[in-house]
């Protein structure tokens, strides 16, 4: 099968197309995907960097596994014997390593059948991120209606999926973005919008429930005089900036105000539930483009500028 692999650390360039073995249900819990569409998460471009903390797991010289890939949107080939819930022929988004492939075997607890209402294009654009934001908003901050909870970072992948769970479980919403950006996070539910190269949302004096950093931006420090009493501060990226461990720790010994550091762990009962909200049109993705398989550098290179407007999208197979 042809796949998007890396056999060392480094730029974009460091990808390359070419042909790799078909993988096997090696296990009885998993499910074989013919993959339609992925996409592209920032941390596909932190472990193709080999950013320490993931060379702790994927190889400290070289990477140990050549493909990446966080999301799949695909149709089920084979599955194992211990696979009840799909069957061949169904189609099924979520979350698995290595979807920068024509094919890919994930758990079946990592997977959910797609929207009835969504493309595979679309439904490749959810899993990573949307997941993340859930759990951040769900779990980590313990979201309640009423509160007020600030998004900075709400065009990018994780953000603008984020503005619309914190509208739908009853917040009030404010989205922190760039101007070219306001309108559409606007209509996706922020109640109110702050462009970041005008006015600095810390200055303002609004106090917020919850400040969810969607692009470690920001640290606790900064954010402190924005969060009520007992306000949560989240943040998605454990790389940077580097104030990230020692505010985890000073948060409780300075103030009743805390830090939080999320990282999503993919379910498939919250891909059920994304997949409710988005047959009820309650939650949708927005993709900025879509590449081909064979243009994965090009992609790369998109996400990493950080300038992402929702989501970028793979093409593997053609419709």
């Amino acid at each position: 099968m042809k796949a998007a692999i890396y056999k060392s650390y480094g730029p974009p360039d460091v990808l390359e197309i070419t042909d790799v073995d078909l993988p096997s249900i090696k296990d009885d819990d998993r499910v074989l995907i013919r993959v339609h569409n992925a996409s592209v998460n920032a941390y596909d471009n932190l472990f193709r960097k080999g950013y320490l903390p993931t060379r702790f797991d994927n190889g400290l010289t070289k990477p140990k596994t050549l493909i990446l890939g966080l999301d799949v949107a695909g149709t089920v080939e084979a599955v194992g014997k211990n696979v009840h819930k799909f069957k061949v022929g169904d189609h099924v988004f979520g979350s698995c390593l290595g979807s920068h492939a024509e094919f890919v075997c994930p758990p079946q607890g990592v997977l959910s059948f797609m929207p009835k209402n969504a493309t595979f294009e679309e439904a490749a654009a959810v899993p990573c991120t949307a997941q993340t934001a859930l759990q951040a908003l769900r779990d980590v901050a313990q979201i309640k209606q009423g509160q007020r909870v600030l998004v900075y970072g709400a065009s990018g992948g994780v953000g603008h999926f984020a503005v619309q769970l914190a509208r739908y479980f009853g917040a009030e919403v404010t989205a922190v973005c760039s101007t070219s950006n306001l309108h559409w996070v606007k209509d996706l539910g922020a109640h109110y919008v702050i462009d970041y190269t005008k006015e600095n949302f810390a200055d303002n004096g609004k106090k917020y429930d919850v400040i969810l950093d969607a692009v470690g931006k920001r640290t606790f420090f900064s954010c402190l005089r924005s969060l009520t009493e007992k306000g949560v501060y989240i943040t998605e990226h454990p790389v940077y900036p580097k104030y990230h461990p020692l505010q985890l720790l000073i948060s409780p010994l300075i103030s009743r105000k805390k830090a939080k550091m999320h990282l999503a762990k993919p379910n498939d009962r919250d891909l059920d539930f994304l997949r409710v909200l988005m047959e009820e049109e309650k939650l949708k993705p927005v993709i900025e483009k879509c590449y081909p398989l064979d243009q994965i550098i090009q992609a790369h290179r998109h996400v990493e500028g950080g300038r992402t407007k929702g989501k970028v999208v793979i093409e593997v197979k053609k419709e």
